[in-house]
Parts: structure tokens; C-alpha cells; sequence
């Protein structure tokens, strides 16, 4: 999944997306967006004590999440209301909704902690390639297969995907797959999502690294 070369292709789409909400400040979409976050991670680590159900809301409020932070910068821009302040604020919102996620989905009980802590090492570790590429007078980057578009999508497709297994879906199994001990099939859908995020997130960031030690002049 590389979804940030189609950003061209869908800036359109959510410039008309935005006109609602061009009388917004976008400091303030920017928090609806962590907001949301926060309330999937409340959701998601309630799960372990209430009922598997819950991981619909959590879809949706990831879903809702990455629209919003997706929509403060297209205010920004179309109101003239861009600025480094924004700017940062908006990836700090970001890395604090990453991790909120996370630890929401670690403690519910329906993925593994371990893997949830090396996905949150792994977007991390990403992020801060792209960020340090700007540091080193590289600009920004944004590419590689593991962007927050594309995590957001994996983990809005896995909650949804894990939230009642009793769907009648022609390829859904009676039961989660975590209940399996008997075939030692101990994983979950969420398990399988974190570890792609795991594997991709550390290709990315390796990949940012090597292009922009690679852009920098050589010592002397």
C-alpha cells in the first residue's frame, strides 16, 4: 500500500470535502482528529471486558480520524491559514493518535502487546525519517510503503475485519482465530495487521534513511 502517490489525484476531491468546514480553524480539526483517536483507544481497550462488538465504533472512529487530519491542512491552505505552528502541531496531534491507537488495540485483549509495541517502535522510527529528512535540509518525505494513510487504512480494515467474526461472511470462521489453541493458531487479524505494520514501517524508515544519507554531501 503506497497511498500517498494518489495525493495528487484526490486533492480535489478533498478541497470539496473541506468547504464545510472552511470557517474552521484548523488547530481545531486537528484536534477533532486526536480526539477521535482517543475515543478508538478507549473503545478498543474496553473491548477486553465488554464485547468484541466495539470494534466496529473503533473502525469508524480511526476512519473519522484520518478524514479530519486529513481535512485541518486543506482548510489551511484553502483559507491562507498555513504556517510552521500548524504545521508542527498538527504531527504532534498525529504521533500522540498513533500511539493512543496502539495502546488501545495492545489492551484489548484481541492482539498481541509485544507486536503492538514494535508497530508503535516501527511508525515511529518512520515518522522520524520523514521529519529528519526536513532537519537535514532534505525536505520533507513523505514516500515509502508504510505512509500514515496507509497504516490508518490497515488498522481501520483489521478492527472492522475483527469485530464480529459471527458476520455470515462466506470466508469468516466460527470463532476468532486467537481461540484456536488446539491447531496452535494463536494470531488475530489485528496480530497479522500489526506485523505488517511492524515489517513495512521498518522498511520505510530504513529506505528514508538511505535516500537522504544518500542526498547529503559526503564529509570531508
Amino acid at each position: 500500500m503506497v497511498l500517498e502517490e494518489y495525493r495528487a489525484r484526490v486533492a480535489p476531491y478533498v478541497a470539496r470535502m473541506a468547504r464545510p468546514f472552511l470557517g474552521w480553524r484548523p488547530d481545531r480539526l486537528s484536534g477533532l482528529a486526536l480526539g477521535l483517536a482517543a475515543g478508538a483507544a478507549v473503545l478498543a481497550a474496553l473491548v477486553r471486558w465488554t464485547t468484541p462488538l466495539l470494534f466496529l465504533p473503533v473502525a469508524v472512529l480511526i476512519f473519522g480520524s484520518g478524514v479530519f487530519d486529513v481535512l485541518d491542512g486543506a482548510v489551511a491552505r484553502a483559507t491562507g491559514r498555513t504556517s510552521l505552528r500548524g504545521d508542527f502541531l498538527d504531527h504532534v496531534f498525529d504521533r500522540y493518535a498513533d500511539v493512543l491507537i496502539l495502546l488501545g488495540i495492545a489492551v484489548s485483549g484481541y492482539a498481541n502487546p509485544i507486536l503492538a509495541l514494535l508497530a508503535l517502535v516501527s511508525l515511529l522510527l518512520a515518522s522520524y525519517m520523514g521529519t529528519q529528512a526536513q532537519a537535514v535540509g532534505q525536505g520533507r518525505l513523505y514516500g515509502g510503503i508504510l505512509t500514515r494513510a496507509d497504516r490508518l487504512v490497515v488498522l481501520v480494515l483489521a478492527t472492522f475485519l475483527e469485530f464480529d467474526w459471527s458476520l455470515p461472511w462466506p470466508w469468516a470462521p466460527s470463532e476468532p482465530w486467537s481461540r484456536f489453541h488446539g491447531l496452535g493458531l494463536g494470531f488475530t487479524v489485528l496480530d497479522i495487521a500489526l506485523l505488517y505494520i511492524v515489517i513495512a514501517g521498518q522498511w520505510t524508515a530504513i529506505s528514508r534513511a538511505v535516500r537522504v544519507y544518500r542526498a547529503l554531501p559526503p564529509s570531508a
